[in-house]
């Protein structure tokens, strides 16, 4: 395969890769938790998580039984609330540490998508590794890459990262579908008081300067942080207003989706 040519995945219509400037913001719970909700509104949807050196798919949806492959040695996805699944944390021990360079990086990538059995798609939806790395080159140049979400929490040192992410993004010609703002206000289950934890710059003001949709704004809710993705579905406080979010972000998403295949 030369550097540049592309990978082919057959009966994938549309992907959507979801990424972040900085660790720690919560990209790979807003990508597992928008992959479901597009499968519940009848979507047929992939979730590839592609942070080889820290897959965090296990611990978020409690499933750590290996891949199955097929006679033909065809990764076989895991079926998670009604997604395709794929992460090399079901390849690989739990504790085990990947130390790959990037070639070999690179080379995973194309396995974890050309030898994956996806069926049909309406959306693969891609978990990226923080920062731009060489999973982000090997996926805009090998895949035709029809969007990306990036996710960043409010304040000046993350909003530095997103705009770096962006740049990125622009140079390689990848539509940016929106930015999501994630953990900027925590409302406090007592009194209801709404609090900035991380400072009042949000999202907002760069997504107007730089002409891209702000999608949501997802407030911090501890039990997702505990692991728990769809708490926001119990009835309380936290939760009803981080259901409401994540239901403008997956209402968003599926129109994009939907425009993009009937394209």
């Amino acid at each position: 395969m030369t550097r540049f040519e592309k990978i082919n995945l057959p009966g994938v219509r549309k992907i959507l890769a979801v990424g972040s400037g900085k660790g720690g913001v919560g990209k790979s719970t807003v990508a597992y938790t928008l992959a479901q909700l597009l499968a519940k509104k009848g979507l047929k949807i992939g979730l590839l998580d592609a942070d080889l050196h820290g897959p965090s798919l296990p611990s978020l949806s409690g499933v750590s039984a290996p891949h199955v492959m097929t006679p033909e040695k065809k990764i076989m996805p895991h079926i998670i609330h009604g997604v395709a699944c794929v992460s090399m944390g079901f390849l690989v021990p739990e504790a085990g540490a990947i130390v790959w360079r990037g070639p070999m990086v690179q080379s995973a990538l194309r396995q974890l998508l050309a030898d994956t059995q996806w069926g049909e798609l309406d959306c693969l939806v891609v978990d990226l590794p923080p920062g731009t790395s060489d999973v982000h080159l090997t996926l805009v140049q090998r895949t035709t890459l029809d969007g990306v979400i990036l996710v960043a929490t409010p304040g000046e040192v993350a909003l530095a990262d997103v705009r770096r992410t962006l740049d990125f993004f622009e140079k390689t010609h990848t539509a940016v579908v929106g930015l999501v703002e994630n953990m900027g206000v925590f409302v406090c289950a007592g009194c209801q008081k709404e609090t900035r934890l991380f400072g009042q710059e949000s999202l907002t003001k760069e997504a107007d300067e730089r002409g891209v949709t702000l999608l949501a704004s997802l407030p911090l809710d501890p039990g997702l942080t505990q692991g728990r993705v769809l708490s926001f579905e119990k009835n309380t406080l936290i939760g009803e207003a981080t259901r409401a979010s994540y239901q403008r972000l997956a209402d968003q998403a599926h129109a994009w989706v939907i425009q993009e295949v009937l394209r």
